[in-house]
């Protein structure tokens, strides 16, 4: 039997998969992503399938653009379904764990791999800034509900606009290991060009430019003369359109189109703010995020074991992972949320759920298609570790920690869980 056709049968059941997995799994203690890497590792142990999963730095360009494609796709759902406007005040969580947090968490790291893992400055410095940002793909769990569902309590409405906004902000540092590596060391950098471009304008050219596609869209979609307007369509692919355009049209200017996705997506949500429409926009792109998410996972499993992801590494390598998760990303969270007046309940369920994922595999590919870094395996081996160790600690804890908290506060129960309807006998 040909393997074209085994691969098309198998994409038919892993689209059933994601629709039937996430309401079985609703009251079980694991998430929709273990059991994608479970699945993936198993089919990796079939001789076909193993010859199909070479390592991931063999295919840099393909897995960047497929992670690229989940991640944008990822940051506008994360962006339509925030209810609450932008502001200093309102977001002042988010403020704290990008301004402090995350760069805290970058310099540990980088700190870090260079002291136990042995790198060079560039190489510590990719691996510390691809695995600082939260993932806006494997942390829909810990994320606000759907549009207009009153469920932004502060953990969760900090998770989702962190996750949404250092994805985008991580990439000056990525590009400094890059340039780091190009150029043998960081001695001759002309640091006045990375703060100037890297930093400021790709920055906030990504914002604003992204926030004035979302508002020009924003009027197309409700506030053209009623036969006009697109809202009147009810297609829910109207925010694929949004997502490209956003992201197009940034990365032409030179901009970074992870924060002009999320600007775009929130400023089309500011735009008649109270319609459904918007929650048509945001199921369609939860459901193409999940499912492309299932197959990068099942895919992430496979590399675990047939692509020998994991060969390079080391107990270093280990002891890395884990303290990255365990010390490094809570201890630098919880002193950047210092002072902010939230629960030490709140601060230790922001500081802990930093879900690591998809978008680290996304830099470190983007990285390497763009400069070579010694120990590129090792890069690889600890990243992957890193990722997977955070996909069972956070998958399996995450329904339980936050059910715990939502009943210390009187939430409803369900609300950690996707929003499924379930038929009553």
């Amino acid at each position: 039997m040909e393997t074209y056709v085994l691969v098309v049968a198998g994409f038919g059941v892993l689209v059933l998969l994601t629709a039937w997995l996430p309401m079985v799994l609703r009251a079980l203690p694991l998430s929709l992503p273990i059991c994608c890497v479970g699945i993936g590792a198993a089919l990796s142990l079939i001789p076909a399938i193993a010859d199909l999963t070479p390592h991931p730095g063999s295919h840099v360009g393909l897995i960047e653009h497929a992670t690229e494609a989940v991640v944008v796709i990822s940051l506008m759902g994360a962006g339509l379904k925030i209810d609450r406007l932008i502001g200093w005040q309102r977001w002042a969580l988010t403020w704290r764990l990008l301004g402090i947090g995350m760069p805290l968490t970058i310099l540990a790291l980088t700190v870090l791999g260079s002291a136990l893992l042995g790198l060079g400055t560039a190489a510590a410095l990719l691996l510390g800034s691809s695995l600082a940002p939260t993932d806006p793909v494997l942390a829909s769990d810990v994320q606000v509900g759907h549009p207009a569902e009153d469920y932004e309590d502060e953990p969760r409405f900090a998770l989702t606009s962190e996750a949404g906004l250092n994805d985008g902000l991580a990439f000056p540092f990525v590009n400094l290991a890059i340039a780091g590596a190009g150029t043998g060391g960081f001695a001759g950098l002309a640091w006045s060009h990375w703060l100037a471009v890297d930093v400021l304008w790709k920055i906030v050219v990504g914002a604003v430019l992204g926030a004035l596609i979302g508002r020009a869209l924003g009027w197309l979609t409700f506030h053209l003369p009623n036969v006009s307007k697109l809202s009147r369509t009810g297609d829910g692919f109207v925010a694929l359109g949004v997502t490209c355009i956003a992201y197009g049209s940034v990365q032409a200017v030179d901009g970074y189109g992870f924060v002009g996705v999320f600007a775009a997506a929130l400023a089309l949500r500011s735009s008649s703010h109270g319609h459904d429409y918007h929650r048509k926009m945001h199921n369609y792109a939860e459901e193409l995020e999940r499912l492309l998410m299932m197959v990068l996972l099942v895919g992430f499993g496979a590399i675990l074991v047939g692509g020998g992801l994991l060969q390079a590494l080391t107990w270093q390598a280990a002891a890395f992972a884990l303290i990255a998760l365990l010390v490094v990303r809570p201890l630098a969270c919880w002193v950047g949320l210092l002072g902010s007046g939230r629960s030490r309940e709140d601060r230790a369920v922001v500081s802990f759920f930093g879900i690591r994922g998809l978008g680290t595999i996304y830099y470190l590919s983007f990285a390497m298609r763009h400069a070579a870094f010694e120990g590129a395996d090792l890069l690889w081996a600890t990243a992957g570790l890193t990722v997977l160790i955070s996909i069972l600690l956070h998958g399996v804890t995450v329904t339980p920690v936050l059910r715990a908290l939502d009943r210390r506060t009187g939430r409803d129960m369900e609300s950690a869980q996707p929003d499924l309807t379930l038929s009553r006998p």
